[in-house]
């Protein structure tokens, strides 16, 4: 591994700070970049431990219909607990996981992620860390999915994509049923009651926001 390559994982990771350069001699740690697309499927018998440096992966769960939901997002600086419980577990993984994004990861082979576990306090720290926040997380998505309706579900997906400013939205409806677990017919059905309403205008692979306010009251709204 050289130098320059981890002073850049040690500024996106501190954990790492303490770890040897003898340690990181190691022949099959590797940094290496992936494409927009690039998958991990469920079941797979994970031979590395992933740290992203650079882009963003979407994890998610796909059921037997083939619908899919969105349980959390990786970014620079994470990793996926999911995928670091597996390792830990020697099990299958149990979730999916894409780049949404071209980026660039760390790649620990799992017996160094392992003994380094041992070793390293930072290290312990942060994936312990990070089980927290993603289990806040995926509560907040079975929460969504329980206890909201799907129109409600819907506005708030786009006004968080929007960051709450009326606009261009560049998303499709199969994206937002993807993101919610839900139909795709069922989201489709949705937005154009929104644009008979006049809140949204609906385009190809577009929507355009014309009333936050109006998508404000719904997700507020008492079921």
């Amino acid at each position: 591994m050289k130098a320059a390559h981890i002073e850049r994982i040690v500024s996106i990771f501190p954990c790492f700070a303490t770890v040897s350069a003898e340690a990181w001699s190691h022949p099959d740690i590797s940094v290496v970049h992936a494409p927009a697309a690039y998958a991990i499927h469920e079941g797979e018998m994970l031979q590395h431990a992933v740290f992203l440096l650079d882009g963003c992966v979407r994890v998610y769960k796909v059921g037997e219909s083939g619908r899919e939901a969105t349980l959390y997002r990786v970014r620079s600086g994470e990793c996926c607990v999911m995928m670091m419980s597996s390792i830990l577990g020697e099990a299958p993984y149990e979730a999916s996981a894409s780049l949404e994004t071209s980026g660039e990861a760390l790649l620990l082979p799992v017996d160094v992620y392992r003994r380094w576990m041992d070793l390293y306090p930072p290290l312990r720290r942060l994936i312990y860390g990070m089980f927290t926040q993603r289990m806040v997380d995926v509560s907040k998505v079975l929460d969504t999915v329980l206890f909201k309706r799907v129109d409600q579900r819907i506005a708030e997906l786009l006004l968080e994509r929007s960051d709450a400013r009326p606009g261009m939205l560049h998303i499709t409806h199969e994206t937002i049923a993807f993101e919610l677990g839900s139909a795709r017919e069922v989201v489709s059905r949705t937005l154009k009651e929104f644009e008979r309403q006049g809140w949204l205008r609906v385009g190809r692979g577009r929507i355009d926001l014309l009333d936050v306010t109006a998508l404000r009251d719904i997700c507020s709204a008492v079921m």
